[in-house]
């Protein structure tokens, strides 16, 4: 039997922002809804501008939109909300976009089973009819939501917040639900210094990313752990969302490490993320390796952990486009 019905779907969906620490410090809210289809909206900030130069938004994102929309789809489609979780996260980029710009992710569950929910979307620009992104997910029905058991004591409290299946059952006294705990984050005992120069990318700087010294394949980067990373409160557990922008910016910076001829910055031209395990709220790494590079056209893998470089959370991998040599 269903509980959704008139607003009740609506609230539901405002609580799932709300209870979204990264979702409710970008500002994002819920403009249509419906039957496993959802309109995300998302307000410009100089904050998401990639690049400063070019005055480009940062395809990290538009990743993070992508994420919680299509999230909100399958939450949308189910009868009775349950825990979910992102299996994997595909981002196609059709054009730049631009810096200062609203965005708007719309996002369907044309698909649901009793196990998985497969979303499809895209990314608009608002005032532009062409999307700037299309992205495919697929999504894990009943996962497990509880508070984790392996983090040790907890930092400071955070704000008290709402998962789906929390709004769901709490409709009527959602200040019932618990602070969900911070942990202290890990500290990486290595030389390292800031990704970019400050200035350069004002959403590399907003994930205050960090790089180590370069070994091997190339360098090594640190995305330090703080609460507007988390995307379950429960757990709690980082936003797939971030951890996909977090990928991104590495594949990015590792062609740019090594590759210092280069003029330029490359741009992404897609990306795919698979999620192992939910990220913990701690420090997280992640190191890149070139598969093929032509003249015109990289690819990159990534892949990202936290406590154990041989126990990723995720791996990822994205063509780019390579700078022009004007030379």
């Amino acid at each position: 039997m269903s509980i959704f019905s008139g607003d009740i779907r609506q609230t539901w969906a405002d609580a799932f922002i709300a209870g979204i620490p990264y979702a409710a410090a970008s500002g994002m809210k819920v403009t249509e809804l419906g039957k496993g289809t959802v309109s995300l909206f998302q307000p410009a900030r100089d904050t998401w501008t990639g690049d400063s130069e070019l005055q480009m938004i940062h395809t990290g994102c538009l990743s993070v939109l992508a994420d919680t929309a299509c999230g909100l789809a399958v939450g949308a489609a189910m009868d009775t909300p349950e825990p979910i979780a992102t299996l994997d996260l595909r981002m196609d980029y059709l054009r730049p976009a631009m810096a200062m710009t609203d965005l708007v992710c719309k996002a369907e569950c044309y698909r649901l089973s009793r196990s998985i929910g497969f979303v499809r979307g895209q990314v608009f620009q608002i005032g532009q009819d062409e999307p700037v992104a299309t992205v495919n997910a697929t999504f894990m029905r009943a996962t497990v939501n509880t508070r984790r058991k392996d983090m040790g004591a907890p930092g400071v409290d955070a704000k008290a917040s709402l998962t789906p299946t929390q709004a769901a059952a709490s409709l009527s006294a959602p200040a019932s639900i618990e602070p969900s705990p911070v942990f202290v984050s890990q500290q990486a005992d290595v030389p390292e210094a800031l990704a970019l120069p400050p200035g350069r990318s004002p959403y590399v700087e907003f994930l205050d990313i960090r790089q180590q010294a370069q070994i091997d394949a190339g360098p090594v980067f640190r995305l330090p752990f703080k609460r507007e990373l988390i995307g379950n409160p429960v757990l709690p557990a980082l936003h797939g969302g971030v951890l996909a922008g977090f990928g991104e910016t590495a594949m990015i910076l590792h062609l740019t490490n090594t590759n210092p001829a280069i003029k330029g910055v490359p741009r992404g031209i897609d990306f795919a993320i698979a999620y192992m395990r939910s990220a913990k709220p701690v420090d997280t790494f992640v190191q890149g390796t070139t598969v093929r590079q032509g003249n015109r056209v990289a690819l990159v893998q990534v892949s990202i952990w936290q406590d154990d470089p041989q126990r990723p959370v995720a791996q990822a991998r994205g063509h780019c486009l390579m700078p022009r040599d004007e030379g």
